[in-house]
């Protein structure tokens, strides 16, 4: 049997013939551009990634474009993509980028690691499509292409899996036509060597892929180890007021939804909520105390919209809104840090998580 040409010739080859090449972050190529993209594919398919992209480059040109912008205007282009410390970590790193590198990106890995929200991989990513240099790479669909032709066992959260994984990436990587590579070595897990059905037939790996040949090939890479995800509950109040505006307040810099546009919540609510209207089956003195502290005076009944569900990686969130008709708003919440009223168009261009854009549109119709 003649030898195989290398990997790495051998996915040049098809990239040559079967990869994309049309996407908007392909074209007029630069660091800038490569690293918006590749932030917003973290966690995201490229479908639901495209027309984000092209909203921001409209609106952010250029890194110097991003860095002197407001955060509520680059959370507001975020809002749908989920996974919001991305949006703020891509402020933090385009205000250093000009401030401490006169608006270039840096040119090693190391230096762009330095920058927030840059790991080793997308690192690489930059160095290579961005830069031209030679790097690596080891996102989603790299993990799979080559646990699967190196048939590396084990689920690559674990530290000895990456390291097997990393090293298997940097003996393919060639050190010609490396940006080429690392983008044929992307398409080839998003199209042919996917998650499931994988298409082993018209694969440039398949003669000595070793999952193909063993036939394991669902059982790479190796699964993360189940966990039971909790559920945990609360209470949106929704306080209108009589000129039909919603108060909304913006949640601290960090944690869950950092930064973004809520509704006010009421925590600790132990009961179930059931039906439509208050009943005495809602834990009343919760909602009522926090409108007390903030010097709101709400009409009855108070109207219970159907409860919200939201899944983050590590928990489910059940919401119950709770919908306030507010008799004055002439209180010190007006003028509180953090609190204010919007009507609903208004609310709608902020940044806003998607449970709450949700529930601003059920409003609005």
């Amino acid at each position: 049997m003649p030898q195989l040409p290398p990997f790495s010739e051998r996915l040049l080859a098809w990239f040559d013939e079967h990869g994309r090449k049309t996407l908007p972050w392909q074209q007029d190529r630069t660091p800038y551009r490569v690293w918006v993209s590749e932030i917003m594919l973290q966690q995201t398919q490229v479908a639901t990634v495209i027309p984000y992209y092209e909203r921001f480059m409209e609106r952010f040109p250029k890194v110097a474009n991003l860095a002197s912008a407001p955060i509520d205007d680059v959370l507001s282009l975020w809002t749908g993509l989920g996974y919001y410390a991305r949006a703020r970590n891509l402020h933090k790193t385009a205000c250093l980028v000009v401030e401490q590198y006169g608006g270039e990106f840096p040119d090693s890995v190391e230096g762009l690691e330095s920058l927030p929200g840059i790991g080793r991989s997308t690192a690489g990513a930059i160095l290579t499509l961005g830069h031209g240099g030679w790097a690596p790479i080891l996102d989603g669909n790299v993990k799979r292409v080559l646990a699967r032709y190196r048939a590396i066992e084990g689920w690559p959260g674990r530290n000895e899996v990456l390291k097997a994984l990393w090293k298997a990436s940097e003996e393919v990587t060639p050190r010609e036509r490396t940006a080429d590579y690392t983008q044929g070595i992307m398409d080839l897990g998003a199209t042919l060597c996917t998650k499931s059905k994988p298409e082993c037939l018209v694969c440039p790996m398949t003669e000595d892929c070793a999952a193909r040949i063993s036939g394991t090939q669902s059982a790479f890479p190796g699964k993360k180890p189940k966990k039971k995800i909790p559920t945990r509950e609360t209470y949106f109040v929704i306080c209108r007021d009589s000129q039909g505006r919603l108060l909304l307040e913006r949640r601290p810099p960090s944690g869950i939804w950092g930064g973004l546009w809520s509704f006010p919540e009421a925590n600790h609510l132990d009961t179930q909520v059931d039906g439509r209207e208050e009943s005495d089956n809602i834990d009343a003195v919760t909602v009522t105390s926090w409108l007390d502290e903030q010097g709101l005076n709400s009409a009855q009944p108070r109207t219970i919209l159907p409860p919200v569900s939201h899944t983050f990686s590590h928990f489910r969130l059940k919401i119950i809104p709770v919908m306030c008709v507010v008799q004055n708003n002439a209180s010190r919440i007006a003028d509180s840090e953090g609190y204010a009223w919007f009507t609903i168009p208004h609310a709608l261009t902020l940044g806003l998580p998607a449970p709450v854009v949700r529930l601003l549109q059920l409003l609005e119709a």
